[in-house]
């Protein structure tokens, strides 16, 4: 049997929280990252070339950041204890890009929405219908995740999306959600539902600014569709 070498062995300029320090954490590769956020690896295996099986067997990063729990868990040496670290690591990234989209501030471009959003919906498992409240300086008010659906659809309520709106003295909306299918194309289901909220709220004066499809790194806008 080889011997694994814990990373604490390792030559200093190659471990990877020191090779962080020295050089930022954009230097790290993603198995580096996972050996740095797990510390040790399994059975035999060292935390670097751990994190470099479990990336070929879920594929990828987002791959295994996406996966369900009953997968992750099913996986060898990760147990409850390294899913939740994964999980936590995900989430803080969330909350990280979500502090720029604070209540009270303006929305300063497209480009912040659409980071905002992405980083929010990008790896849901399953599909998420969301809204951005915004004032009538299009300063927002808040965040909301109005229904959740399965892996190819979710059930968008226009009755539940104008009380939201109302409750929350909403001049305008930002409509949003994921396609798990990892394709942002519209469907015509959603070009429908678009204009459905969009006239339902434009009789109590609501407008809707934008609808956004997120499909992994990627947004597509429905208003730059010509759709609203």
């Amino acid at each position: 049997m080889p011997i694994v070498r814990s990373i604490r062995h390792w030559p200093s300029a190659e471990r990877p929280r020191e090779k962080l320090l020295a050089r930022g954490a954009a230097a790290l590769s993603d198995a580096e990252l996972l050996a740095l956020i797990f510390g040790t690896g399994a059975r035999g295996v060292g935390a670097l070339d751990f994190a470099r099986d479990l990336l070929n067997e879920f594929g990828s990063l987002r791959g295994l950041l996406a996966a369900g729990a009953d997968r992750t868990l099913a996986s060898p040496g990760l147990g409850p204890a390294r899913v939740a670290l994964l999980q936590g690591a995900l989430e803080l990234a969330r909350r990280h890009y979500g502090a720029a989209m604070r209540a009270g501030e303006p929305l300063h471009s497209p480009a912040d929405t659409r980071r905002f959003l992405t980083a929010q919906l990008r790896d849901r498992p399953y599909e998420v219908f969301c809204c951005l409240y915004l004032d009538n300086r299009h300063r927002l008010i808040a965040f909301e995740e109005l229904f959740r659906g399965t892996i190819d659809g979710a059930a968008v309520h226009p009755r539940e999306v104008l009380r939201q709106a109302l409750a929350h003295n909403a001049a305008a909306l930002i409509l949003a959600h994921n396609h798990p299918s990892g394709v942002a194309e519209p469907s015509h289901a959603d070009e429908l539902i678009t204009t459905r909220l969009r006239d339902a709220l434009a009789l109590v004066d609501i407008r809707v600014l934008d609808h956004l499809i997120v499909a992994g790194p990627e947004a597509v806008s429905l208003a730059e569709r010509g759709i609203l």
